[in-house]
Order: structure tokens, then C-alpha cells, then sequence
């Protein structure tokens, strides 16, 4: 399917009118649903938790493959805290806020505080003039050139698989999130306060229950792995060749939804794993759809099917992209970047 780059409001509207009208059907919440997978998801979680804490005394060489075990579940769980924050997950606001807080503090991660950035994310993705917030840092050709020694090389850092896949889920979920943004109203910077002192009691309890050490090694393995299998999607979901940014004057919601969201289409288990994120354009489309209807959408609508998707094996590619080139419209590498300058 192909959309103008540069679209009249008007037909902006109608197009916005017309794929929302599609997937509307979608948005139900469902109750039995969700409480089941809060259910299979969260209850997983809790029981290899208990798990871990006898296999510990045994051996590590059953202890460590649980505790990567529930790094997956916490990307599930990850997931039911991000539909909260869209108020998708279920019926009613107080519910998706309980919930939220519940699951924000078993992924480290304040409710409100994220839920802001991320209504940021959706509003701006794609969009040229509004990267900063809720995004992974992107620059342009042209920004990259102009810039400083110094910003090169934070940039470079930044941008370097080993460092934002290894150091970044760490410093995200432990360090990053107990910092409010400067932008953040006073409401979203008390619950960033409220949400830190929740993770250190229960670091506390915990602690008090397996022994620090202990604890403080299964924990991050769990983080480490759920950190690095959250981040990775996120990536893979708007850093992929072919993506779409514009200027502002001529940005699109929704072709930065169709083609600046990709569908990363994953094997079954690791699918139930990510709750359905894969089908990401969807859900940038519309994320009033819980996590629960995003393939019964994708498998209503031809439309939804025409977006090339994205295999796990494809998707490494997307490790050399690094700057958004505004001549070719594409994702390129910083190889490409020195042929271009030599050229």
C-alpha cells in the first residue's frame, strides 16, 4: 500500500477516519481475557521466583536458565503494564492504573511518569521536529556531520549494539527510570519518587528472603534478559531500513504508523512472549487495541497485511543502521556514511 509522502489535512483526516473505522472492533477490552493473562503471566512469574529460591541452594546451573526464564516472562509482563498505560487492558481507568502500578514496579518502571513519555512517543514517532522524548536517539546525516567531536562520539556510543543492548537495559530500568524528565509535570515526578522508594522495599523484602546476593543476581539476570528482549523490540520496531520520518509540515500519523512502525513477525512462543507487539503498525494505528486483539485486527484487514514484515533473521540487519539520510530517505550505517563522504 502506498500513501502520499505529502498529504492535504484533509485527506490526512479521512485517511485517520477510515483505518481507525477498521480497526475499531478491536478495542474491546475483555475482562476474562485480561485477568487470564494477568493470570498465566504474572502467576508465572511469581512461581519461578519461588522456584529459583530452592533450585539456589541446589545448583546455579538450574537457578540461572529460570531466572532467564522470567526475564521473558517480564517482557509479557511488560506488556500488560504498557496496555494499562494506553487504558486498553481493561474496562476501567482505576483498574488499568492498579494494575500499572503493580506491574510498573516489577519492571522497575514508574506508571504515570511512562505513560506520559509514551503518549509523547505515539504522537511524535516519525516525525523529524519532535524526536527527545520516549525515543531512541536518532540523528540525520546532515545533524551527525555538523556535530562536535564530542557529540560524535556520545552518539557512536550511544548507538553501539554492545553498549545499548548490554549496559542500556540496566541503566534504563535501574538507573534511568528513577529520574524524572525535565519536561515531567509535578504529578508524573512524585510518582518517579513514589515508584523508587516501592522498588527499594521490595529490593528490601526480597533481600530479606533470599539473601542479597542472591537476590541481587537473579534480579538482573531477569532485567538483563527482559531489559535486553524489550529494547531489542522497541529498536527493531521503528529502526529498520525502510522507516519513515518527515518534517513536521508533511508528517503523517498514519503513514508513520504503517510505514514507520513495522510488523515483526516472530516465532509463536517468542510472539506469546511479547504479547502481540510484534504487529507494532497496528498498534501505533490504533493503541486503544489491547495486546489480546492486535492479530484478530491484522487478520481482519488486507490492508493491515500489506506491510512487509520483518523476520527474526531480517532483523539483524537493522544493527548497521545507525543515521537517518534525508536524500535517500533510508536508514544507513556509519560504512555507508564514510563511502558517502569519500564519494
Amino acid at each position: 500500500m502506498t500513501i502520499s509522502a505529502v498529504s492535504p489535512a484533509s485527506k490526512e483526516a479521512n485517511e485517520n477516519q477510515r483505518f481507525r473505522a477498521l480497526a475499531a472492533p478491536f478495542e474491546k477490552a475483555s475482562v476474562p481475557t485480561a485477568v487470564w493473562q494477568i493470570f498465566n503471566t504474572v502467576g508465572s512469574f511469581a512461581l519461578i521466583w519461588l522456584a529459583t529460591y530452592f533450585t539456589r541452594n541446589i545448583s546455579w546451573w538450574l537457578t540461572v536458565p529460570l531466572a532467564m526464564l522470567n526475564g521473558l516472562f517480564l517482557v509479557r509482563i511488560f506488556i500488560i503494564f504498557h496496555d494499562c498505560g494506553h487504558g486498553s487492558f481493561l474496562v476501567s481507568k482505576k483498574a488499568n492504573t492498579v494494575v500499572g502500578f503493580i506491574t510498573g514496579l516489577l519492571t522497575f518502571t514508574p506508571y504515570h511518569h511512562w505513560r506520559w513519555e509514551h503518549s509523547v512517543h505515539h504522537a511524535t514517532s516519525g516525525n523529524l521536529d519532535a524526536r527527545g522524548i520516549g525515543d531512541i536517539w536518532t540523528m540525520t546525516v546532515d545533524e551527525y556531520l555538523a556535530a562536535t567531536p564530542g557529540r560524535k562520539l556520545c552518539y557512536r556510543l550511544a548507538r553501539n549494539p554492545f553498549i545499548l543492548f548490554g549496559l542500556g537495559p540496566l541503566f534504563l530500568f535501574v538507573i534511568w527510570h528513577r529520574v524524572p524528565a525535565a519536561k515531567a509535570k509535578p504529578r508524573e515526578r512524585r510518582e518517579v519518587h513514589l515508584m523508587s522508594v516501592a522498588v527499594a522495599l521490595m529490593a528490601f523484602g526480597m533481600s530479606q528472603i533470599f539473601g542479597w546476593r542472591d537476590y541481587l543476581i537473579i534480579q538482573s539476570i531477569i532485567l538483563l534478559v527482559g531489559g535486553f528482549a524489550g529494547l531489542w523490540m522497541f529498536y527493531v520496531q521503528h529502526q529498520f531500513e525502510d522507516v519513515y520520518w518527515e518534517k513536521d509540515a508533511t508528517w503523517s500519523h498514519t503513514e508513520a504508523a504503517l510505514a514507520g512502525s513495522s510488523f515483526y513477525k516472530l516465532p509463536r512462543i517468542l510472539q506469546w512472549f511479547s504479547g502481540n507487539i510484534g504487529f507494532h503498525h497496528i498498534h501505533h494505528l490504533n493503541s486503544r487495541i489491547p495486546n489480546y486483539n492486535l492479530e484478530k485486527a491484522y487478520l481482519s484487514c488486507p490492508e493491515f497485511q500489506n506491510v512487509q514484515p520483518i523476520t527474526l533473521w531480517s532483523s539483524l540487519k537493522t544493527l548497521r543502521l545507525r543515521l537517518w539520510d534525508t536524500r535517500t530517505r533510508r536508514m544507513i550505517g556509519f560504512r555507508e556514511l564514510s563511502q558517502y563522504q569519500a564519494a
